[in-house]
């Protein structure tokens, strides 16, 4: 710790060096203690990116070596010429160093004459004079110079003067991106096949392209798995190197989000850039020689940085890199800097700076050790850190400063059995936060947070931090003020510097004032004094260790944890990554300290030496009692449980320090490398290898994406061990490479101190190395061998068989995205090679992997050129994924795209109509109704940009045809309507207008009039009324909506449907409007205007029939009000958002309306007429007179009003009304194209039927081919959903958006149609609810399915090849592709019915692929396909039966595969794609004598989507067995979880509506719930209230509709009814649409369509009834 300063000098140095302008937020402290070289900071007053960290690393100039000569060499040159004027620092040189030393113009300074001579050798070692160079002694040189080494491992780092100015444009530089951008603009035109410079080819040669080579020059392009160094700044002392802070660290995502690493793939991934790095520092020469998980960077995406430590290699050779596994002598502990306080403040400790647990635990246990520095080391473990307030190096309280602490008396001493959030929360309350948390927990916190941390040094720090992390407003007051206050106010813990440093307790704040130290001492020194005293203390000693079990110990966990009411909220995502967290150090309980060894905090005299030696002596006697050697036992089993806290991840064999052969001897010796001969080799080194397009699509591309098996790598180890004679460099981090990826699987290190050196001398691998996968445990071995020539080179194992083609065509692909680049450059680059072929090349897999790493560029502000390569990127990647991966990582960025506010050309294009037809096509319909519709329709409200609004209402419009009435009615109309009012654009409104027009006048009539009559009463109603004036706002712009609606639908409605629809009811909405005397004067004006064109349209006589009687009375009362009425005029002011047409005349009272109703009905009409029905038409004219000038002159139109200004409010349809075709506007390049409807419209073709059998004729009869629903019009059954708006329901759904509109269910069966000869067995709808499979009952009992179109309710085709009723369909997610189940499965193609193959238990072939004209399929036996485990362990069958039928069938949509439940309780897995049965997992004991059949099947995760957007595999599978037990098995080995009795009776269906979640149904007519979080044997949610057997249900969110004879039940998971304080179903019968008729029909099963707000159910006798 020698050359280490203290925190407070390190942030006094920083602040002097950068003039106080750089923040400091925490120091990176390789010790326990206090005391770092390294800061993270951060800008204070950027306006880029003020978030962005960086680390500054402080090395001393003291040590006299070629690093800091390098760096004084750069700058002494330009140093005097640049400070003469010391104030101007802005202009201080920086010098690009990186391209300088190979001679290639990247700046304005001068190439060093001195560097190019490295060339001239042909890379060998090389010592100038001028660098002071030793080669004997430099850890920079060794197959080149250091001078070529450095620049290689550092090529963008510039140098300069330590300066807030340089380091800001440092900074700077590295967040626009343009370090390496160059580099990767390069590399993108090579791939568009044209010329280009040498960048792109040494950095694919990095990338291992055409493949890694440790014997190449080392050109100046960094690799991307370096850490890039940003700059070397000198100052008079240190040498600062910048770098970029990385959010994570191997380390942390080992011990706090081990989940990230999701799959074996990832490992591998991870590891193969690890060891890339590796083989790049090697190809230079040197040795890392200190690998381990720490020193690993990570970003969000797992691509790691691998931290060479430059501080590391100032030492000289002699001191060797790699420590040996023996003890580390203690150094001295203190601050480098003179003077510093900290000398006196850690006198007393005797850590070490190296981390031992082992010897740590065994020195403080008796008594060498004291309690403060034994719980540092803790902290240490446990990743704390000193000085980051959001993850704190943490103490215990142990005294509540009451009194002073005395041991002799138990008052004033805190309970440390209790943590302090249970001390300060209490019993009772964390019971009861336990108990009814959806999460069961206790602690909601961390144990030390950042407002407790800042609190505690409020006196201390900034008050920009205090802002930040306590109260945004500084109130000095509001901070405890005493540390008694302090103690109570806080259910956190402490912090070290209570313990040591007296400063803490001084105020810096004007406002604030010093923290005050309890009476009972008389300064902050001898509190410290007192409270160090009280933490070493007898009392707290004996206890300390319950403490640790509750903060770092086996008390976090499991039952320990609950019992000490310790229960953490466990993170929302397992699988993100953190880098803070509580990791639990240990299992076990921690042995309390050995009585009397109590370590004083004082330094060790002589007479605690001789203390400690007659405690030995005593402890000795002692040994011979019981107690003591069951204390030492206990001790000693404890150490060898937690072993693993002392990780070795490299050593420095004994014989190759003694005997260090130089690597230039190596070298020498070796097979005659060509690198060291001559200038022949020299002009060899320098040969470009050619890289074209078709040489990068070779080396991406997977012909085989099957792993290579368990012989090839063991034959690859035996090639890799016997390739070479000697040591080879590196062969230290082949060990570490080896321990990393062990502990990566294992999720413990490999290695301790004792099993190292078992293993050194006997040679026994660890037994850890028994729990690695095969293929693991092959390169592990071959790493860590003893001899170190056995070891394999980091190139071989590059090449390995370990690594599939995947993990090499993802790390070439992703490589180029990982510079420091411009996030253009990278969509370019990616989009570029990607159309080029790459991901298709690479396959599904590899493109999957590297979708996370491409996609999140895209969603970020783009301008129009890298918007559309964007959108080209995104296509690409929605072409070569598969549909599940499509769904989990492209769906979420398309999300994010389309919620960002302003314009976007990528959001333009995504709403292409093309793109979502694309979208359809691979994903499906359902999931972009659930994902991506509603932010769709959010771009049409408030005030959205006018392109993005105009393409979202296009894509509406082209899309509702394909998705059909019913779910354009639900997601598209009802939404935008429910927007009526509350900011809904003029687009929004365009939509509802233009699908009223592309599904023609019966459509119209029968689902958006009715909805827009609900909307305007409900709107009239409120304006009626005294209401509040934001309420009153609203109703008047909904009216207003719905007014500009209704001009649009009118045009193409026939004149006798408009009046019988708009005028002839008692309400008419225009009348209506015009009479209400509070309304605003535009919605006035508007609905006069509105009237009048409807007049014109409906023509005279109808007109005089139909509107004159209607305006009677308005007439009447302006004619006798003709004051008109300010405080109308004055709300109507106040209404926003108002749209007027071009050439209208505005009002300012509502007697104006006498001018826009009476001239153009005159002009319609004739006077005369119009006086004859106006018998008011004396007082109007002469107010027309008087205020207008107006009186009639007969000219045969209205001056205002009349056909030509009429049509040009029609939307541009100038034919006929009765010959009109709907028209389906489309965007493209030049405006709107019309393609014709589909589909014959009539009047009278869309009225809603009421009654359930006598529609059709019985489809059974002819299953094809329906006579008589050919004459009728698509969804002509469809009712409007209107009438749920204030009709009866008795369930209401809400929806994922606060502004969706809920299902509200009216019971009612809608259509009725007979589908087989009996009972309908169950379902299978497709996803865009258009097309619906029913699997029942048909002539002579055999299983028959039938493929029904919604939309007409007429039979496509049918599957008759079931001998057997079928139980059960599946559909498949290729080729359209049904799996149905009779007792065989059979799997056969809906669209021509042709039989695949079918799959039975009890004859000879597994499988037989055969035509539907062949018999049934033969079964082979199951042994080769069977896993041969112990039925009692794991639940897996070891020999195949016969007899069995399969009863049940379930589809994992995620792994493509089938489970099938049989009639003896076992369950058969079968691969979909290879058409092969899998494994045969038993869940009946073999003993039984009466086996269960498994009647139902489900699964989490099948078809979910997790919150990170990954896939969502299934964890667990559920069977529900005939006599009522449940079983929860594990997919990933088929142990069974869980076994327990759920019901009394058959279980007729399983669902899983969320991971933790079970619903099960039964004979025994309940439903019931259970949270598989808790203690699902013995507790449930129970819903009673069916009186028959409950025969199925379905679920819907959170929403479940089961059935039970002729009722249906209707019940929420998330607010269920009750009845005497149990849940309850409501049971209800179906009824007709008219509500006269009750269904009579006994139901059988059920599905729900949730887009379009039905479900269907079947009946006993063979009916299929739509619901709602």
């Amino acid at each position: 710790m020698k050359n280490e300063m203290c925190l407070s000098c390190l942030q006094n140095r920083i602040n002097l060096d950068f003039s106080n302008k750089l923040v400091f937020n925490h120091a990176v402290c390789s010790s326990p203690l206090p005391f770092a070289t390294t800061a993270v900071v951060q800008l204070a007053d950027s306006g880029e990116d003020v978030t962005a960290q960086f680390t500054l690393e402080y090395i001393p100039k003291s040590y006299n070596n070629c690093f800091v000569n390098y760096i004084n060499e750069h700058i002494e040159e330009n140093l005097d010429s640049y400070c003469k004027d010391k104030k101007n620092y802005t202009n201080l040189p920086i010098i690009n160093q990186d391209k300088a030393a190979f001679g290639i113009e990247r700046s304005e300074f001068e190439i060093k004459s001195h560097e190019s001579q490295c060339l001239l050798n042909g890379g060998r070692n090389t010592s100038f004079g001028w660098l002071g160079c030793d080669t004997s002694t430099c850890n920079f040189s060794g197959r080149f110079s250091c001078l070529r080494t450095i620049t290689a491992l550092a090529p963008v780092s510039q140098v300069g003067i330590t300066s807030y100015p340089i380091f800001k444009q440092l900074a700077l530089k590295f967040l626009s991106g343009e370090l390496e951008d160059d580099i990767l603009c390069s590399l993108t035109v090579l791939i568009e096949g044209k010329a280009t410079g040498r960048d792109s080819t040494n950095f694919l040669n990095l990338a291992g392209v055409p493949s890694f080579d440790e014997s190449s020059s080392p050109g100046c392009v960094r690799h991307p798995n370096i850490v890039p160094i940003l700059g070397m700044l000198t100052s008079a002392s240190h040498v600062n190197l910048v770098l970029p802070k990385a959010p994570y660290t191997l380390e942390n995502i080992l011990h706090y989000s081990p989940g990230a690493l999701k799959s074996d793939w990832h490992i591998r991934f991870l590891i193969y850039q690890l060891l890339s790095a590796v083989s790049h520092l090697h190809s230079l020469g040197i040795t890392h020689g200190s690998l381990c998980p720490s020193i690993v960077l990570l970003n969000d995406n797992c691509w790691c940085w691998l931290h060479v430590s430059y501080a590391q290699r100032l030492h000289s050779k002699t001191e060797s890199i790699s420590e040996e596994y023996s003890s580390v002598p203690s150094l001295e502990i203190g601050c480098c800097t003179e003077g510093c306080h900290s000398q006196e403040l850690y006198a007393d400790l005797k850590l070490s700076p190296s981390v031992d647990w082992h010897s740590s635990f065994s020195s403080w246990w008796s008594g060498e050790l004291s309690n403060f520095e034994y719980l540092l080391v803790l902290n240490k473990l446990a990743g704390r850190r000193w000085g980051d307030h959001t993850f704190h190096t943490v103490m215990p309280w142990v005294i509540d400063f009451t009194v002073k602490p005395d041991e002799n008396c138990d008052a004033g001493w805190r309970d440390l059995r209790k943590s302090k959030w249970r001390l300060a929360k209490g019993d009772e309350q964390l019971d009861f936060t336990y108990l009814t948390s959806e999460i069961p927990h206790h602690v909601s916190d961390e144990c030390l947070s950042e407002l407790a941390v800042c609190s505690y040094k409020a006196r201390r720090l900034p008050l920009s931090v205090l802002r930040m992390a306590v109260r945004s407003v500084y109130e000095p007051n509001e901070y405890p003020s005493t540390m008694q206050r302090l103690f109570q106010w806080t259910p956190d813990e402490c912090i070290p510097e209570f313990y040591y440093d007296p400063i803490i307790f001084k105020s810096q704040h004007s406002g604030m004032s010093d923290l005050a130290i309890p009476s009972w001492s008389g300064s902050a020194e001898e509190f410290i004094n007192l409270h160090r005293d009280a933490l070493e203390s007898e009392k707290v000693s004996s206890e300390i260790h319950h403490w640790i079990d509750t903060t770092f110990g086996y008390k976090m966990s499991g039952e320990s944890a609950i019992a000490a009411k310790n229960v953490m909220l466990p993170a929302s995502t397992p699988t993100t990554l953190r880098s803070v967290g509580r990791r639990q150090l240990f299992t076990q309980p921690h042995p309390a300290r050995q009585r009397g060894a109590r370590s004083s905090h004082k330094s060790l005299t002589e007479s605690v030496l001789q203390q400690l030696v007659a405690s030995e002596v005593l402890r000795e006697k002692h040994n011979l009692e019981t107690s003591c050697l069951q204390a030492l036992e206990k001790t000693a089993s404890f150490s060898e449980h937690a072993r693993h806290l002392s990780p070795i991840y490299t050593f420095q064999p004994r014989h190759y320090v003694n005997n260090d052969p130089s690597v230039e001897e190596l070298q020498t010796e070796s097979l005659g490398n060509p690198i060291f001969e001559g200038a022949d080799a020299v002009n060899k080194c320098w040969t470009p290898t050619i890289i074209d397009l078709n040489h990068l699509l070779e080396s991406v591309e997977v012909e085989n994406e099957r792993l290579l098996g368990y012989q090839e790598l063991l034959l690859w180890k035996q090639n890799s061990s016997s390739l070479h004679i000697l040591p080879k460099v590196g062969d230290l981090d082949i060990f570490s490479i080896g321990c990393i990826l062990a502990e990566l699987y294992l999720g413990k290190p490999l290695f301790d101190r004792k099993s190292l050196e078992a293993y050194l001398e006997s040679g026994i691998l660890p037994k850890l190395m028994k729990g690695l996968p095969h293929h693991a445990e092959v390169v592990v071995e071959a790493c860590i061998q003893k001899e170190l020539w056995r070891r394999p080179s980091a190139k071989s194992l590059l090449e390995s068989p370990y690594f599939p083609a995947t993990v090499r065509s993802a790390y070439i692909f992703l490589a180029p995205l990982q510079l420091i680049s411009t996030i253009g450059s990278r969509i370019c680059y990616a989009a570029t090679f990607a159309k080029q072929g790459a991901l298709k090349a690479m396959g599904a897999f590899a493109a999957e992997m590297c979708a996370p790493h491409c996609l999140v560029l895209i969603v970020s502000s783009l301008s129009d050129s890298e918007g559309e390569w964007a959108f080209i990127l995104l296509k690409e990647f929605l072409r070569c994924l598969d549909p599940v991966a499509a769904g989990t990582l492209i769906f979420p960025a398309i999300q994010k795209i389309l919620q960002a506010t302003g314009y976007s050309h990528l959001k333009v294009s995504i709403l292409q109509d093309s793109f979502v037809q694309e979208l359809w096509k691979r994903i499906g319909k359902s999931t972009y109704l659930e994902k991506i519709h509603p932010v769709v329709l959010s771009n049409l409200y408030g005030v959205p940009n006018e392109s993005t609004a105009a393409a979202a209402s296009v894509l509406l419009v082209g899309s509702s045809e394909e998705l059909g009435v019913p779910i354009t009615v639900h997601q598209t109309i009802l939404p935008l309507i429910q927007h009526y009012g509350k900011g809904l654009c003029s687009d929004g409104i365009d939509v509802v207008i233009r699908i009223g027009v592309l599904f023609g006048e019966n459509f119209v009539v029968n689902q958006e009039l009715p909805l827009l009559r609900s909307i305007a009463s409900s709107c009239i109603n409120v304006s009626s009324v005294n209401k509040p004036e934001p309420l009153q706002s609203w109703g008047t712009l909904a009216l207003m909506d719905c007014l500009m609606t209704l001009d649009g639908l009118v045009p193409i409605l026939k004149e006798e449907v408009v009046v019988k629809e708009l005028i002839e009811e008692e309400n008419c909405i225009y009348v209506q409007v015009l009479m209400q005397c509070n309304i605003g004067i535009p919605l006035l004006q508007a609905a006069a205007r509105s009237l009048i064109a409807i007049c014109h349209q409906i023509g005279p006589n109808l007109t005089a029939l139909q509107v004159l009687p209607k305006l009677k009375e308005l007439f009447s009362e302006l004619a006798f009000s003709q004051e008109a009425s300010a405080s109308s005029a004055s709300f109507g002011e106040r209404v926003k958002g108002c749209k007027k047409k071009k050439d209208e005349v505005s009002i300012d009272s509502r007697m104006d309306l006498v001018f826009l109703l009476y001239p153009p009905l005159a002009s319609l009409l004739g006077i005369e007429k119009l006086r004859q029905c106006c018998a008011t038409w004396l007082l109007l004219e002469q107010f027309l007179l008087r205020c207008y000038n107006w009186k009639w002159e007969y000219s045969g139109e209205s001056s205002l009003t009349g056909p030509d200004n009429l049509n040009n409010r029609i939307y541009g349809l100038k034919s006929s009304r009765s010959e009109f075709s709907p028209a389906r506007k489309l965007l493209d390049t030049s405006g709107w194209s019309i393609p014709q409807a589909q589909g014959n419209r009539g009047p009278n073709t869309l009225k809603p039927h009421t009654s359930s059998h006598e529609h059709h004729h019985n489809p059974v009869d002819n299953p094809v081919k329906s006579s008589n629903v050919e004459k009728h019009e698509s969804w002509y059954w469809f009712p409007s959903p209107a009438s749920t708006w204030n009709g009866p329901y008795f369930l209401g759904r809400v929806g994922n958006s606060k502004d969706e509109l809920p299902w509200k269910i009216k019971a009612s069966v809608i259509h009725s149609v007979r589908a087989h000869h009996g009972a309908v067995r169950c379902f299978a709808v497709q996803q865009d609810e258009c097309k619906v499979f029913t699997a029942g009952v048909g002539q002579g009992f055999k299983g028959i399915i039938q493929k029904w179109d919604l939309s007409r309710i007429n039979c496509l085709s049918s599957y008759h090849g079931h001998e057997e009723v079928v139980n059960e369909i599946c559909l498949l997610a290729s080729s359209e592709r049904v799996a149905s189940c009779d007792g065989t499965v059979h799997i056969w193609n809906s669209e021509t019915g042709k039989l695949i193959s079918v799959f039975s238990e009890f004859s000879e072939d597994s499988v037989h692929h055969i035509s539907p004209l062949t018999s049934r399929s033969r079964v082979n036996l199951d042994q080769a396909n069977m896993l041969n485990f112990n039925p009692h362990l794991s639940g897996i069958m070891t020999t195949a039966f016969d007899g069995s039928l399969y009863t049940s069938l379930h589809y994992l949509q995620n792994s493509n595969k089938l489970v099938m439940g049989t009639g003896n309780g076992s369950l058969r897995f079968l691969d979909v794609v290879q058409g092969q049965k899998l494994h045969l997992w038993r869940t009946e004991s073999p003993e039984a004598s009466f086996p269960s059949l498994i009647s139902s099947i489900c699964s989490c995760g099948s078809d979910k989507m997790q919150a990170d957007g990954n896939a969502a595999s299934p964890s667990w599978v559920a069977s529900g067995l005939s006599s009522g037990k449940c079983r929860l098995l594990d997919v990933r080995s088929g142990h069974i979880i869980a076994s327990w009795q759920a019901h009394d009776g058959y279980i007729t269906k399983l669902a899983a509506p969320e991971d933790h979640l079970l619903v099960s149904s039964s004979l025994d007519r309940t439903i019931r719930i259970w949270d598989l979080r808790r203690n699902w044997t013995s507790e449930s949610t129970v819903f009673k209230g069916h009186n028959d057997s409950v025969s199925g249900f379905s679920v819907w969110g959170q929403d479940v509709i089961s059935i039970s004879r002729n009722k249906i039940g209707l019940s929420s998971l998330s607010r269920p009814a009750y009845e005497d304080g149990q849940p309850c179903v409501t049971p209800h019968y179906l009824y007709m649409a008219d509500r006269e008729l009750r269904n009579l029909s006994a139901f059988s099963s059920i599905t729900i369509l949730p887009f379009s707000r039905l479900f269907l159910v079947g009946t006993e006798d063979g009916y299929l009834k739509i619901c709602c």
